[in-house]
């Protein structure tokens, strides 16, 4: 994978726009969410588009992290309708704060948790884009080190991997770049882009890196304490 071209993206699962989702992937009408005395979303009203590019942003505590659990439907709202595309249809990636590695296998076998038979030919295929990946992100040379050994950047950088690797129409991460320095966290920038604009990959994503985000193109969804307060351009931050 060139990191100036487009990846390979051989396999069987194309993105959203091209397989024939509406366009319209997710739709929030009114939803709330309250844990105990903390209301985490108070009548968010939302809805984002196949191909989009979304930057998550808002103070530590403003719902962030609940707004992505909801739209990768691992929680239902208290109140208020949500509506997410099929998984037979689309097919979502996510990395969140809890980055579900395997602590005492190496970093390349927790990416071959990716292969799939429905999207790869043959293994030698995915282990061509396994190391493609590896190599953009740079730490094609840590491929044999076991994630019980690995920093919290080299953790983050195996976790996305992995999840690009399983060829998604919709990506979706929680800080994804908290632990990478600022050169690293501009390639990920910088590859989600390549994928969003060459393959109609949507990318959702919770960013407390403002400078970043306003050097690319994508929508600013806002919140503070639960609330939706500004949907719109960069320019905003």
């Amino acid at each position: 994978m060139n990191f100036q071209q487009s990846p390979s993206f051989s396999g069987q699962r194309v993105s959203g726009v091209q397989s024939g989702l509406s366009k319209n992937l997710f739709r929030l009408e009114d939803v709330s969410i309250r844990f105990g005395s903390i209301q985490a979303l108070s009548n968010v009203k939302l809805s984002i588009e196949s191909g989009e590019v979304i930057f998550l942003t808002g103070a530590s505590g403003a719902g962030k992290t609940t707004l992505l659990r909801v739209l990768s439907g691992d929680i239902k709202p208290d109140s208020g309708k949500v509506s997410i595309p099929s998984p037979k249809r689309c097919f979502i990636s996510k990395v969140f704060q809890d980055l579900r590695l395997e602590m005492n296998k190496t970093c390349e076998q927790n990416l071959w948790a990716a292969y799939d038979t429905s999207i790869y030919e043959n293994k030698k295929e995915f282990k061509k884009d396994l190391e493609e990946l590896a190599s953009v992100l740079g730490f094609d040379n840590r491929l044999d080190l076991k994630v019980k050994d690995a920093n919290g950047g080299l953790k983050q950088k195996v976790a996305i991997a992995r999840a690009l690797l399983a060829k998604p129409d919709v990506f979706i991460a929680d800080e994804p770049t908290a632990s990478l320095d600022s050169g690293n966290a501009r390639r990920l920038f910088e590859i989600l882009n390549i994928y969003n604009v060459r393959k109609g990959m949507t990318v959702i994503w919770a960013s407390h890196n403002k400078e970043l985000v306003k050097n690319f193109s994508g929508r600013i969804i806002h919140l503070d304490n639960g609330k939706l307060i500004y949907t719109g351009h960069a320019c905003f931050i």
